[in-house]
């Protein structure tokens, strides 16, 4: 809008450059026919730092010594909140397993819920560090184009029912989505097709929310900022430029510290709701 676009998303959307000042676009490259976009390479961006963070941390972590360094400190925090408050407390333990004397055997090494934990922090470090790349200007969040969001939604969707049915089974896994009733043998004929139906259609309304919520969240965000930035633009030419100017910049940065806060928010919630369609799928009712 500042920039003079009649499309008032223009700000958010996806384009093959990068918009820099002075109206310079830096274009980029088409490989082999597939034409490279700006939040492709912005995602690029976050696996790569990802990558050189985890793997620093992992050396920090090896041999079970202890993390020095508040930059790796920062990490290793996060970290250790999402598998001590979302992923062990979401998810819980397996079944104790019975040993040839009728005793319960515990888990011999670390929790159960740690065999997920790998997923679950993948998704919140990516949606973490895509929601914070839009903070730098002539950036963007790539988690505020609807068809990344779907990518991550379809991958959780996916996740979710390979975790389920190494867990019970395929066809176990699928017959789980119907609650089990004591009902009369004729009722349940009726009654259970229509409930799994239903239940079917949650299950995969459920995951596409967590591609909208996202998405909403963050181009939301990024929306009202270059609102507000066009209020300045609007008044250039006429005496309450004074006035809209330093409003506008203000209401800027309030909602650019609402916006980081919001970015953390969103990765955790979608690292959440991940966490609790996991647990559904291997502990059902």
């Amino acid at each position: 809008m500042a920039a003079g676009h009649t499309d008032h998303f223009h700000h958010v959307r996806d384009f093959p450059h990068f918009e820099l000042p002075w109206g310079i676009h830096l274009e980029l490259p088409s490989l082999f026919g597939f034409q490279i976009t700006k939040f492709m390479l912005l995602q690029l961006v976050a696996v790569t730092f990802l990558f050189f963070v985890f793997r620093g941390l992992a050396k920090q972590a090896a041999g079970g010594q202890v993390v020095r360094g508040r930059w790796w400190n920062f990490w290793e925090s996060l970290v250790i909140y999402m598998r001590d408050e979302v992923v062990r407390p979401t998810i819980g333990s397996d079944h104790h397993h019975d040993d040839d004397h009728g005793h319960h055997e515990e888990p011999k090494v670390g929790h159960s819920a740690d065999k997920y934990l790998p997923f679950v922090l993948s998704c919140f470090f990516y949606v973490l560090i895509c929601n914070l790349l839009g903070v730098f200007p002539w950036m963007g969040s790539a988690t505020g184009e609807l068809n990344v969001t779907i990518a991550l939604a379809f991958t959780t969707f996916c996740t979710v029912i390979m975790y389920g049915t190494r867990e019970q089974g395929f066809i176990q896994f699928w017959l789980s989505l119907a609650p089990s009733m004591e009902l009369p043998f004729f009722m349940k004929l009726t009654l259970l097709p229509m409930i799994w139906v239903i239940e079917l259609a949650g299950f995969l309304i459920k995951h596409a929310v967590l591609a909208i919520r996202l998405f909403a969240n963050i181009m939301a965000g990024h929306t009202v900022i270059a609102v507000f930035l066009g209020f300045i633009a609007m008044t250039a030419d006429s005496g309450l430029w004074a006035i809209v100017m330093p409003s506008s910049i203000i209401a800027q940065i309030l909602v650019g510290l609402l916006e980081l806060f919001v970015a953390f928010l969103q990765a955790y919630v979608f690292a959440f709701l991940a966490t609790l369609f996991i647990g559904a799928a291997v502990h059902p009712h």
